[in-house]
């Protein structure tokens, strides 16, 4: 798959939902990259069993309301995404809104690198 059908294919998963499936479009040794790192975790993810254990810790600690999802916008080899959440930290308990912008890297069709850059609102 080209770059330009990797992105759409993400997109796609993502706005079903689809988090978890999306994932079989990254390479073994992928690269997550936060703008901040999780509670007791890393900034950066290596490889995809890293990041589905991120993508688990993220949904077990969050209650999502809505997602929306826009783009892709291609460049290249890369790719970007925009994500809209309203969620509630399990811990805090305070709804709150996020806009995410994803970052892609794609290398021999497949996503080598991701990274998020984000502010909470």
């Amino acid at each position: 798959m080209n770059t330009l059908a990797i992105a759409n294919k993400l997109v796609e998963l993502c706005r079903q939902g689809k988090y978890t499936e999306a994932q079989a479009l990254y390479a073994p040794d992928a690269v997550s990259v936060e703008a901040g790192a999780p509670p007791g975790a890393q900034r950066e993810a290596v490889g995809l069993a890293a990041i589905k254990a991120k993508g688990e810790w993220w949904s077990a600690n969050h209650e999502i309301h809505s997602a929306s999802i826009t783009g892709p916008w291609p460049h290249d080899d890369r790719f970007i995404v925009g994500f809209q959440f309203e969620v509630t930290p399990k811990a805090s308990g305070q709804r709150m809104k996020m806009d995410e912008v994803g970052l892609y890297t794609v290398k021999d069709g497949k996503i080598v690198r991701e990274e998020f850059f984000y502010s909470a609102m």
